[in-house]
């Protein structure tokens, strides 16, 4: 069975958010992709208070800038597309209100006839924890612990009760509801977030840093949920973030997923022998308008299934 193919919708600065999102989303479904995905950066510190992903002195990317707000881009996809699941690869869970964001997320799912994909991290920026977020960044797990369960009751039957530090449902009707139970996909990045994952969440959610370690990280991770119990299977969505170039990445310094669309390939290829259920493309860093990123998304396509992907 081939692995299901996902594509990032345009978000960034130096795209039309309102023109590009929708004709991307078509484009996308007309060519095959089968899923399309959203992201969150709430801001761009200026300067700094931390490096890129809690790495001093490394500098957060420029096309960070100004990256359009992730519900609101997946809805406007939802709205011209008929088929594809729509995705979250990640919200940072505690940036939102848990209330609010089940019933944002139910209200998408109930609206697209049943295509989201609730794809939840904890993040990783101190300044966009001081702007937005519900708790401190050090209570970052508690919160997306209670927001998972919100987000079950929620969507679950009425009346909806639930006591928990944040949220207070005291019996309520709350609607509409999904119109069918929508996935929870986690990051999971260390031992405590796997076994949150294993005991709560539905998936996983890895980063294409290199198919050897993907490969590692899965292993790990399935021998984890036999250790606990779990019997019910794991659903795997791979985000890679290629960097396109017109021509090929010279040198064995090339990054997973840097370089050509034969590269892009070749490496998408390689995590695709691991047996994930999917992997999202997400190309639209590395182009330079929309025009573009239909095109090499057009071109990534074809060659991925031509060469078995």
């Amino acid at each position: 069975m081939a692995t299901a193919l996902g594509l990032g919708l345009p978000q960034m600065r130096w795209y039309d958010i309102g023109r590009d999102v929708p004709d991307v989303a078509r484009a996308a479904e007309r060519i095959g992709f089968e899923s399309l995905w959203v992201y969150e950066r709430a801001l761009f510190p200026e300067p700094a208070t931390q490096g890129l992903y809690g790495m001093e002195g490394v500098p957060w990317p420029d096309n960070y800038r100004g990256v359009a707000e992730p519900l609101v881009t997946l809805t406007l996809a939802a709205a011209a597309t008929e088929r594809a699941r729509l995705g979250t690869s990640v919200l940072v869970a505690p940036l939102h209100v848990p209330f609010q964001l089940a019933k944002a997320l139910a209200s998408l799912d109930a609206a697209s006839g049943g295509r989201v994909v609730a794809g939840l991290g904890t993040g990783w920026s101190h300044d966009e924890y001081a702007a937005a977020s519900v708790r401190p960044f050090a209570e970052r797990g508690q919160v997306l612990d209670e927001l998972i369960e919100v987000c079950r009751a929620v969507w679950g039957p009425d009346p909806v009760s639930y006591e928990g530090r944040l949220t207070k449902i005291a019996s309520a009707v709350v609607g509409p509801k999904p119109a069918r139970p929508i996935p929870i996909l986690l990051a999971a990045g260390n031992e405590k977030a796997r076994r949150r994952l294993v005991d709560h969440a539905d998936g996983w959610m890895p980063v294409g840093i290199g198919a050897e370690a993907v490969a590692a990280q899965w292993r790990a991770l399935r021998e984890l949920a036999a250790e606990r119990g779990r019997t019910e299977p794991i659903r795997t969505v791979l985000r890679t973030n290629p960097r396109y170039t017109a021509e090929a990445h010279a040198g064995a310094d090339r990054r997973p997923f840097h370089g050509s669309v034969d590269q892009i390939v070749e490496d998408l290829a390689a995590h695709a022998e691991i047996g994930l259920d999917e992997i999202l493309v997400d190309l639209q860093s590395g182009t330079r308008d929309a025009q573009e990123l239909k095109d090499v998304a057009s071109e990534v396509y074809e060659k991925a299934r031509a060469a078995g992907v």
